[in-house]
């Protein structure tokens, strides 16, 4: 953690106030989210139609409203919509602690998905401007942030939910406006770089950018895999183990494994390898790690040892990748569509984890209590191997970016 925190100190001032936002964002969403579903049936009494109606109105309002959270920020300029993103996600969160009728909770749902959808993609952009020549070490340091606030965030609302689930409520609310106040009394504003085009053509320049859309699909399995650190991953935790206790030690190992590898793994790989190829052996790692409850295991603590191996290679494969992602998509870009082309990134990805996550679920079948079948795991295996591929055959082609990516040859092994 010395490296981190140094590294941290080593940015200007908006930066570090950025990456300590997502720490924030996510102790502030976390404290929630993960509750909603238990409080919509156990306290509301919804119907288990109605509680995914309103899971999914949240996911659509932030999935399917990313370009447009991007192409605010382009011209309107990355603090402006990063702190009304969190002011939104403050009313939203706080109408989840007032409202109990199915009108409110769908406009809380709203207001907090359309939240994420602006600040997301700006963000990403504000960094992407503030750091031009350190970007993949303030996204390693903006991944470290954001996993502990992830880890974080279930505790204290577990704590706050020992009173009741408003108080958490409020306490999320309360979360967000802190940050957006801080956002607004020291963000300073950057210089906005308008694309000189109508909206339209803005959209339409970045969906015919076939470069970077198949970058984008080649990538999409990253956020897919991710998310079985909540589906198939617990599952064949608690089953191993009998005991719900192991999932937690699912999200303390990934997170551990995060905090103390990203920064150093990030700078250590940024001077000795070529991106595509740090992209390519983090997407094959994450993919890999799913053989792994494959393997023959016995029951109890023994038993969690292939699924503990999955989440820990997971972790690793993100670490490898993701800070290389993100700098790369800004090269994409012509000055004034930064953060549209992040909002098209986060679009695409979000549609095709859904997809992802929904087709193993679908694999894993009814569930009650049993083992995840092996299908699903070679699923997710193909997913992240397809992409590493895709991602190898780009790099050989020097397609990932506009510039010319040095190939293995000419960049130290």
């Amino acid at each position: 953690m010395t490296a981190t925190w140094a590294t941290l100190r080593s940015f200007p001032l908006p930066v570090r106030l950025l990456v300590v936002n997502q720490l924030g964002v996510n102790i502030g969403f976390y404290m929630l989210l993960p509750y909603l579903a238990g409080y919509l049936a156990d306290e509301v009494g919804l119907s288990a139609a109605l509680i995914g109606l309103v899971l999914g109105v949240r996911n659509l309002s932030q999935q399917g409203m990313f370009l447009i959270g991007g192409s605010a920020a382009d011209r309107l300029g990355a603090r402006g919509v990063i702190i009304a993103g969190c002011a939104l996600r403050t009313v939203g969160f706080a109408v989840f602690a007032l409202g109990v009728s199915l009108p409110a909770l769908l406009a809380a749902s709203v207001l907090s998905g359309l939240a994420g959808a602006l600040f997301n993609p700006a963000v990403r952009a504000y960094l992407a401007q503030a750091a031009p020549d350190r970007r993949a070490e303030a996204f390693a340091l903006f991944n470290v942030f954001a996993s502990a606030g992830a880890l974080l965030g279930p505790l204290v609302g577990s704590a706050l939910l020992l009173v009741d689930f408003t108080a958490a409520a409020w306490g999320a609310a309360a979360v967000f406006a802190a940050l957006t106040v801080a956002q607004a009394l020291v963000l300073p504003p950057q210089p906005v770089a308008r694309s000189g085009q109508a909206l339209g053509r803005d959209w339409r320049e970045c969906l015919t950018d076939r470069r970077f859309l198949v970058f984008t699909l080649a990538l999409s399995a990253m956020f897919a895999l991710q998310n079985q650190l909540y589906l198939v991953l617990p599952v064949q935790a608690e089953h191993a183990t009998g005991s719900p206790v192991a999932v937690a030690a699912l999200f303390v190992a990934s997170t551990v494994v995060t905090l103390a590898g990203q920064v150093p793994l990030t700078r250590w790989l940024s001077g000795r390898m070529a991106r595509g190829t740090a992209i390519t052996v983090g997407m094959a790692a994450m993919g890999s790690g799913f053989l792994l409850p494959l393997l023959p295991a016995g029951t109890g603590p023994v038993g969690l040892l292939p699924v503990l191996g999955a989440a820990v290679l997971l972790a690793v494969g993100v670490m490898i990748a993701q800070p290389f992602v993100l700098e790369l998509i800004p090269g994409f870009a012509r000055a004034g569509l930064t953060g549209t082309y992040f909002g098209l990134f986060y679009l695409v990805s979000g549609v095709v984890a859904a997809a992802a996550t929904t087709t193993v679920g679908r694999v894993m079948g009814d569930g009650d209590g049993a083992a995840v079948p092996a299908g699903a795991w070679l699923l997710c295996a193909a997913l992240g191997l397809a992409s590493a591929a895709a991602v190898r055959l780009l790099h050989r082609r020097r397609r990932l970016g506009p510039r010319p990516v040095p190939v293995d040859a000419e960049v130290p092994a």
